[in-house]
């Protein structure tokens, strides 16, 4: 109840004009930055932090958390209908939009994106309201033992899950973890696998990687491939081509409910984000929908899953951030560094000492997650005309955005070189039959677990006890098993059917 009481005041503080203008004005940056491909939330909060330092904290804090989740809904645009991730939260939500817009789906693609976002969204700022506190403090019991384990569950999975058959997933896999492992080890300070090169230091850049690997080589195929591109079947996009049907709607609430919950739980983990949600959820789905076989070639469960686990754990950021004052990523962060220049401190003395402040953000979160919804609709009739466009036109502008959109993250033409190369080792990758999810989910993952390794055997002095010690790293050592022993138990029950069948005839 208390909750409530405070929570109507802040929507007393939400609803006054500048605030409501400012919910506004970052909803709208906020999805053409997750829109345009290399920026991302990170760029967009960072470079908005500095005009907002002149303003009321809570309107500026306001603005820039709109920017961050309303960057999710953005990320969705570029990634249906031009296959290339606005951000990488947006990389799952690619593998069954754009196969939608070529059965010329556009706009039921771009529905169930928005839709499930808004649910998952909504999800997060309601399970934030009630137990934000609460959330910090379970998150904070997964330590760097439970964290590995966490992300080797998650690498066991992808393999088979995300690939057409295990042998193929496991070599994406094992791609993933070579780029990752390229640059100076940040732990010992040595460099590894950088061929004698200043630009590979650092490591490899994760926006050429994705832009290569998801853009241009869906510009190779196009040129390449120029019958499968003469039309998409698309003439006009109506409300009654947007609007869902009642069984579509069904077939989007239960994944967009639990991966909603799913999402904003991953995201109160610090370090863990909006793209691992993302990832994981899409994992599970695959393997618990009962029309798995259709993910990943143009399923809306696929793509809620995804878009309603990003859009939750944008939102569950939010709970070691105020809570705890822990980031949970990059965006977060800034947002950490802005709200110390303020001259607020984080924790739970924030809830006490600025009640006006905390209850005025999250309140604001319900009203600009309505904004977000209903400007993403209203956009969807002009953004569905670049279906339309001739594939002649489409090449060579999907090139530049390539390009611009590699060159603007670090202005350097070597990242560009790298996406063109990507790109290239993508359209392979292809064509041999090797996906390309499990490969940038483990390339997201490995530095991760490179680090959360280190930090175990450094507290526990070399033992590996400390990744059985608690309850947590017990199941998910069971479920890793499970995984990896299920495409066998699999195979050998496929083969007894088989044989089975054969027997019988």
């Amino acid at each position: 109840m208390e909750n409530l009481e405070l929570l109507w005041q802040g929507f007393k503080v939400a609803l006054t004009l500048p605030n409501l203008v400012s919910a506004l004005f970052g909803a709208i940056l906020g999805l053409i930055v997750g829109a345009v491909p290399g920026i991302g939330s990170l760029a967009g909060v960072a470079l908005l932090l500095p005009l907002t330092f002149r303003m009321n904290p809570t309107t500026a804090i306001i603005a820039l958390a709109a920017l961050y989740y309303s960057n999710m809904y953005g990320g969705a645009f570029s990634a249906i209908l031009l296959n290339i991730p606005g951000d990488s939260p947006a990389v799952m939500t690619a593998l069954d939009g754009y196969p939608l817009v070529r059965q010329g789906k556009a706009g039921l693609a771009l529905s169930t994106s928005i839709i499930s976002s808004f649910i998952g969204g909504t999800i997060g700022i309601i399970i934030l309201t009630v137990s934000g506190p609460l959330l910090a403090r379970w998150g904070l019991k997964f330590g760097p033992g439970e964290l590995t384990l966490l992300i080797l569950f998650a690498m066991t999975s992808i393999g088979w899950l995300l690939g057409e058959n295990p042998t193929t997933g496991l070599v994406a896999t094992g791609m993933g973890l070579m780029f990752a492992t390229i640059g100076v080890d940040m732990t010992l300070g040595h460099s590894r696998f950088d061929f004698g090169s200043v630009n590979l230091l650092s490591g490899l850049p994760f926006i050429p990687l994705v832009i290569g690997m998801f853009g241009f080589s869906q510009v190779i195929d196009m040129v390449i491939n120029r019958h499968k591109y003469v039309a998409v079947g698309i003439h006009e996009v109506s409300m009654k081509n947007i609007m869902m049907t009642r069984e579509e709607l069904r077939e989007i609430t239960p994944p967009s409910i639990r991966h909603g919950i799913l999402g904003t739980i991953v995201g109160v983990m610090p370090g863990a984000g909006a793209t691992a949600a993302s990832f994981l959820s899409y994992i599970i789905e695959k393997r618990i929908n009962k029309n798995r076989d259709m993910i990943g070639k143009g399923s809306i469960a696929g793509m809620a899953a995804a878009e309603s686990s990003n859009n939750g754990a944008a939102m569950g950021a939010f709970a070691p951030l105020l809570t705890l004052g822990i980031p949970g990523g990059g965006t977060t962060a800034v947002l950490l560094g802005g709200l110390m220049m303020w001259g607020l401190r984080p924790g739970p003395l924030l809830f006490r000492e600025n009640p006006d402040f905390v209850w005025g953000l999250i309140s604001s979160m319900y009203i600009g997650n309505i904004i977000c919804l209903i400007i993403a609709f209203a956009s969807i009739r002009f953004m569905v005309k670049v279906v339309k466009v001739p594939a002649s036109v489409m090449v060579p502008l999907i090139s530049v955005i390539c390009v611009v959109g590699t060159y603007t993250v670090n202005n350097s033409l070597f990242d560009v070189y790298l996406m063109i190369l990507m790109g290239i080792l993508g359209y392979f990758m292809r064509l041999a039959g090797i996906p390309a999810a499990p490969l940038l989910l483990t390339f997201v993952l490995t530095p991760m677990l490179e680090g959360y390794v280190r930090q175990a055997f450094d507290i526990s002095r070399g033992s590996l006890s400390i990744f059985v010690g608690s309850g947590i790293a017990k199941v998910l050592l069971v479920l890793t098993v499970i995984f990896c022993l299920s495409p066998v138990v699999v195979g050998i029950m496929q083969k007894r059917k088989g044989n089975h069948g054969e027997a019988v005839a």
